[in-house]
């Protein structure tokens, strides 16, 4: 015993305590002897226990033999040259012979105890700490959390500690996990997060995040320290800052500076992946008059009007900006293939701005009416600066006030020759909407017996001049342009009153009408309405109609059009998907979709008696129909082969020029019926 670290005691219950032995670590412990506790009279080990924790001690004791209970306590001695020390004692009182004995051990505890009022000194300085200071194990679980922490987040410790602190406390959970794994990784990381506060609110914090050593000595695990500090105010400053530095203060737009930055970016991104943008100049016209007349307080009202009005026009990736006085700029960002594509995204921007302009502005007690002038230059960052698109965008500008103002132009000669034929032909599908040059055309569609089953409605625009141009000279730019609608409407109300006319006569009552909708056309949510007022004007049957979808309109919005199809479907309408096998042919949607009809584009038929590519495609798209339980029609027939070629490959409808051209309602009527 006497190798403990320690020492070991047994003395009698007799009141006094009298020691029978002691072990000899006892002279380490305390400095005294063995012999001087055990000699008569002897030291006790009462006497050197130091003054402040006697009764304690005795009481304790005490207390725990009257219970017949072990006990164990910690408490300072004085050693004998002078020192104290903190000792642990256990002891516990056993029977023997006609008394009973006290037998225990003291050991040194001084280490321990030294230790741990560090730790408590440390937790003090901890909870003093102006930041807050926050302990996670690597369960993310909040272990410590001190005063600081309750004060930024006002969670009191009880509350936060056993959380999870990505949980309490982080609204970006990808920016928790950054900053978890870099801590890991390096052992520390630090930067800025956003944190959220007990009431819900955001409060930015600069953090330093720690990773802690496991202690094994004391069975701790492996935590993260993390240190923040509320620097909300600092953020709000440098916000401040940075809107007097780049924003204008009237119109809240970004300013010159901000601008020429972004517009920098642009070119260096544009130079990187070779895509297209444009840049924009808008100037008020007369803006001068107002300020002259009204006062300027009215001339900021109309610039900030104006401001709003602007970032109206502009998709969320464009720029807005404020050069000064009445100049505005418009940054479209560089996301085109070409430059053709970025003039016309800033063709639609800047129709909108003029647009936008000529509605009113009201004032205060004054209606003010505005126009406005704007150049456009295209932008490519291959050969293009910040400066020369600056000046072209602004020499387009004063282009358009040369023009007659209220309107935009293009600095590129090219680009400018390509939009005013584009709105040159724009306006006059517009005139011919209102003077009625459009007429249909029809080409016979037939069966194998040489019957005319029915024919397909094509469109043809008559010019004032008496030139016919075909769809292929036009529909693009009706489809661009949003006309397309109408000029479907017109179409689909002149093909179901001629529909109507042959279905008043017995010879041609059995024909079906083929027509063409756009997409665009059928995805408007007027669309069904419109149909059934057709049909109650002309009083046309339904089910002698048939809708020729594409597939592009048929994948880009499956569902909706499915709905669609199916409504019509119910009123006795028939549909067939045109140009087949051109485009994202899926047997999904052809499965689903309740479709009658496929169609064989011609592009396949042209060269199906000589390319085994083409043949073998259109083999396949009459076998696939055959095997869908759907009709098949070739257009583009042309000659005797192509047609044997598809009766051969069980294809037994066709329509092309080895019959008939499109021709007009009359001719048609006659055809038809001669063949009747």
């Amino acid at each position: 015993m006497s190798n403990l670290p320690g020492a070991a005691y047994r003395c009698r219950n007799d009141g006094d305590w009298t020691m029978e032995f002691v072990s000899d670590g006892v002279e380490k412990l305390t400095g005294y002897s063995a012999a001087a506790f055990t000699s008569r009279p002897g030291l006790s080990f009462a006497s050197i226990i130091h003054p402040d924790d006697r009764a304690g001690v005795q009481r304790t004791i005490a207390a725990a033999l009257a219970n017949d209970r072990h006990f164990q306590l910690t408490y300072r001695i004085r050693c004998a040259c002078g020192t104290e020390k903190w000792v642990c004692e256990q002891g516990a009182l056993s029977p023997h012979g006609d008394g009973s004995i006290l037998e225990g051990f003291m050991s040194d505890f001084t280490p321990i105890k030294q230790a741990d009022m560090m730790v408590m000194e440390q937790a003090s300085f901890l909870q003093r700490a102006r930041d807050a200071i926050i302990a996670m194990d690597m369960h993310s679980r909040i272990t410590y959390w001190n005063h600081g922490a309750e004060r930024l987040y006002g969670w009191s410790a009880q509350d936060a500690r056993g959380k999870k602190f990505c949980e309490l406390l982080c609204d970006d959970l990808a920016a928790y996990q950054g900053a978890y794994e870099c801590t890991l990784a390096d052992g520390e990381w630090s930067g800025e997060l956003t944190h959220v506060r007990s009431d819900g609110s955001a409060v930015d914090i600069d953090a330093r995040w720690t990773l802690l050593a496991p202690d094994d000595a004391l069975g701790a695990g492996q935590k993260i320290l993390v240190i923040g500090a509320d620097i909300s105010e600092r953020k709000h400053n440098e916000a401040k800052i940075f809107r007097l530095a780049f924003f204008d203060p009237l119109t809240d737009l970004p300013n010159r500076a901000n601008l020429l930055d972004h517009l920098r970016r642009a070119l260096l991104g544009s130079a990187r992946t070779r895509k297209c943008g444009a840049l924009m100049f808008c100037d008020l016209d007369n803006f001068k008059f107002l300020n002259d007349t009204q006062g300027h307080a009215a001339g900021d009202m109309l610039l900030q009007a104006v401001a709003r009005r602007l970032e109206h026009c502009v998709r969320e990736a464009d720029m807005v900006a404020r050069l000064g006085g009445d100049e505005f700029v418009i940054l479209i960002q560089p996301l085109e293939d070409t430059r053709e594509g970025a003039a016309a995204q800033a063709e639609t921007v800047a129709a909108k701005v003029v647009a936008a302009m000529a509605a009113p502005f009201q004032l205060g007690e004054l209606n003010y009416t505005l126009s406005v002038s704007v150049g456009v230059a295209t932008l490519c960052g291959t050969s293009d600066t910040v400066e020369s698109t600056l000046r072209q965008a602004d020499a387009a500008m004063y282009q358009a006030k040369a023009s007659g103002r209220n309107t935009f132009r293009f600095h590129d000669p090219a680009v400018q020759a390509a939009w005013s034929a584009r709105a040159q032909l724009e306006n006059g599908l517009r005139r011919a909407l209102r003077n009625n040059e459009f007429l249909l055309h029809y080409q016979p569609q037939l069966d194998r017996a040489g019957h005319v089953i029915g024919a397909e409605a094509l469109l043809r625009w008559c010019q004032p001049n008496g030139k016919i141009l075909y769809p292929a000279e036009f529909i693009r730019a009706a489809e661009e342009s949003g006309l397309i609608v109408d000029i479907g409407r017109w179409t689909l109300r002149t093909a179901c009153a001629e529909l109507a006319r042959w279905q008043s006569s017995p010879e041609t009552a059995g024909l079906t009408m083929s027509v063409n909708v756009s997409a665009r056309q059928f995805t408007e949510p007027d669309f069904v309405p419109m149909l059934q007022r057709i049909f109650e004007h002309t009083e046309v049957q339904p089910s002698g109609l048939k809708l020729e979808l594409t597939e592009s309109l048929v994948v880009s919005d499956f569902t909706q059009t499915a709905n669609t199809m199916a409504t019509l479907k119910r009123r006795g309408l028939s549909f067939s998907l045109d140009d087949f096998g051109t485009g994202y042919s899926s047997l999904a949607y052809l499965r689903k979709l309740p479709l009658d009809q496929l169609k064989i584009d011609h592009s396949f038929m042209r060269d199906v008696l000589t390319d085994q590519n083409d043949a073998s495609i259109v083999r396949s798209i009459i076998a696939l129909g055959d095997s869908l339980g759907l009709q098949v029609i070739a257009e583009g027939v042309e000659t005797p082969g192509q047609r044997q070629f598809l009766s051969d490959a069980g294809c037994y409808i066709y329509q092309g020029f080895l019959y008939q051209r499109a021709m007009s309602a009359e001719h048609f009527t006659q055809y038809a019926r001669s063949l009747h």
